[in-house]
């Protein structure tokens, strides 16, 4: 079975790969393969599954599939509205396509910049709805999200008590202004779970030479303080070899350091989520 982590201050005990909701679930009318994606992960023990209101058909597809199984695993998505009130919309979308009564955590999505700070902190934003929502029981924790600059959401964490933090790690992360480097320790420090995204770089990682095989990518990401990691699939393949990745050894400090030297020369380009 896959190792698993715990959430930070969730308490939760999740599997250290997660099932992330891009690859074939962010398509269309594509059902028969994405069942067979979640079908698979829910085989193979991964218990942490998670879309968000932005990934096309992705939340359909859980709802679809999941059945009396959703109550096996720790369901998350995220929403991207600035506002209360479209926040407050978008929750009732998820929660309508996913069949459940509740998420287990509801992230404020893909926070970039001073101006969705102001938005989702300020009067009416979107952070009333997050909140309310944990109230009424709607969703059990709160994340944030974010992939472009570590200064925001570390600014983000001062203006609300977030549950966990969605962030990438991958070894080209050092050479440009790093996640893990920045971020990752104070949400610890806060004793939030931090859950890696970006693991892979869209594939482009696979295309760095000597590079191709996803195991190293995955084990990197495995060897920080993470609770857990998200990964895409467009097939039960892939699941079932990101699963074997993960139930090997993480990669130690050294091992570490030798990939993201190699990475190094290609780390701008494979950063595409920063730009």
């Amino acid at each position: 079975m896959i190792p698993k982590r715990t959430l930070g201050k969730t308490g939760a005990e999740v599997s250290c790969l997660g099932l992330g909701g891009e690859g074939v679930l962010r398509t269309f009318g594509r059902q028969l393969e994405a069942r067979a994606v979640i079908d698979r992960a829910l085989e193979l023990g991964i218990s942490y599954m998670e879309s968000a209101r932005a990934y096309s058909g992705s939340e359909e597809y859980y709802g679809q599939s999941l059945g009396e199984r959703r109550k096996r695993i720790f369901l998350a998505s995220k929403a991207h509205e600035r506002s209360a009130q479209g926040a407050r919309r978008q929750l009732h979308a998820t929660l309508k396509n996913f069949k459940t009564d509740w998420l287990d955590l509801w992230q404020v999505h893909d926070v970039r910049t001073e101006a969705d700070l102001e938005e989702i902190f300020g009067p009416g934003g979107a952070i009333e709805a997050f909140d309310r929502a944990r109230r009424e029981g709607l969703v059990r924790f709160v994340g944030v999200t974010g992939h472009q600059d570590p200064k925001i959401l570390l600014k983000a964490f001062d203006l609300y008590d977030f549950d966990t933090v969605l962030m990438p790690v991958n070894p080209a992360e050092p050479a440009w202004r790093s996640f893990p480097e920045t971020v990752l320790p104070e949400a610890l420090r806060r004793g939030m779970g931090v859950i890696g995204m970006k693991v892979l770089c869209r594939g482009l990682a696979l295309q760095v030479p000597g590079c191709g095989d996803p195991g190293h990518w995955i084990r990197y990401a495995l060897g920080r303080e993470l609770s857990t990691l998200v990964i895409g699939c467009d097939s039960p393949e892939q699941v079932e070899q990101n699963v074997a990745s993960a139930q090997q050894q993480p990669l130690n400090a050294e091992e570490r350091g030798r990939l993201e030297t190699q990475v190094a020369p290609f780390a701008r380009r494979l950063m595409y989520y920063k730009a």
